[in-house]
């Protein structure tokens, strides 16, 4: 394995301005020291929330509407009531960022937990106070390293779970199962780490979704195990618009090893591309391959799109 220093799909460059941060916190813009939650918040106490990344382009979050979709979605299938409807989430994001001078280049970590309890126990029916919403909005870039050295992924022993016992589409504050995956990847002495499904196929890593490129062919998991991410699903889109073929489908470790290409995707990065796998190079140098580099200028179109029309119908 690698000896380079490890770094992290969300490595960003140094700001100083995220030091003086105004936080969004139910209701009230306050100062970062001052943006806290009850020790009694469900979310602290048992993990029971959801949250959205989104990156802000011109004053307009990328695909506003999809992450939406998949926050309401998910609160509703855990039954917490946001309490607001999407375009006041839209106004109190927009809000934070204007309080933070920000137009781009910035990142958005949106959380809705159950609320405070009345008292320290389990039982959802103790949050009686309604929602805790926090919207954390930093200034951030990528670090050029992600681009130019890429990931380095160990296999873990740590997999996605059953839809039964925790659906990984449920993009929740119960991240304990890829913090796992991650701290087996470090002491692997990997970056990040890559983690099957129950039956052993890949699946994704602890926090990205993850593709290969073979012979031409784009390939990713089937979805069935692993988050239904923003990005991964335009990707998909885009190949199939982009005459690139692409393929949803179970596969091994054996195919992930002898790929030409692998790269990881999120809304953070977008599309960042993979080095090595269990220390094996993937690819002919540490950068992207040129399906990745394609893939990237299509999606950066593809976002400029989407924001044009935001405007355009705001």
């Amino acid at each position: 394995m690698s000896t380079e220093t490890s770094h992290t799909t969300h490595d960003a460059e140094e700001d100083t301005r995220n030091d003086a941060l105004m936080i969004y916190v139910n209701g009230q813009i306050v100062p970062k020291a001052q943006a806290t939650v009850s020790v009694y918040d469900s979310g602290f106490m048992l993990g029971d929330g959801m949250w959205e990344g989104m990156r802000l382009y011109d004053g307009q979050w990328g695909f506003f509407d999809e992450h939406m979709d998949r926050l309401f979605n998910s609160c509703k299938s855990v039954s917490i009531d946001i309490g607001k409807t999407k375009d006041e989430i839209r106004d109190l994001l927009d809000e934070t960022a204007a309080a933070n001078g920000m137009t781009g280049d910035a990142h958005c970590r949106l959380m809705v937990t159950r609320g405070r309890k009345i008292k320290p126990f389990q039982h959802p029916s103790l949050s009686r106070f309604g929602p805790t919403i926090v919207a954390i909005v930093e200034h951030s870039k990528p670090a050029e390293s992600l681009s130019a050295n890429g990931i380095r992924l160990a296999t873990v022993p740590q997999v996605r779970g059953l839809p039964m016992s925790q659906d990984a589409k449920y993009n929740s504050h119960s991240k304990l199962n890829c913090v796992i995956g991650c701290l087996q990847a470090e002491q692997a002495g990997a970056d990040e780490a890559l983690m099957l499904d129950p039956h052993g196929f890949v699946n994704t890593t602890n926090a990205c979704n993850f593709f290969i490129v073979r012979r031409g062919e784009v390939w990713t998991s089937t979805g069935d195990y692993c988050m239904n991410g923003v990005t991964r699903q335009k990707v998909i889109d885009l190949c199939h618009a982009n005459d690139i073929p692409i393929r949803e489908k179970n596969y091994s470790l054996y195919e992930a090893y002898g790929a030409d290409e692998a790269f990881l995707t999120g809304t953070f990065g977008a599309q960042t591309p993979v080095a090595e796998i269990d220390g094996k190079t993937i690819g002919d140098d540490d950068g992207a391959g040129p399906i990745t580099r394609r893939l990237r200028a299509v999606y950066k179109d593809l976002v400029a799109e989407n924001i044009a029309a935001q405007k355009a119908a705001r």
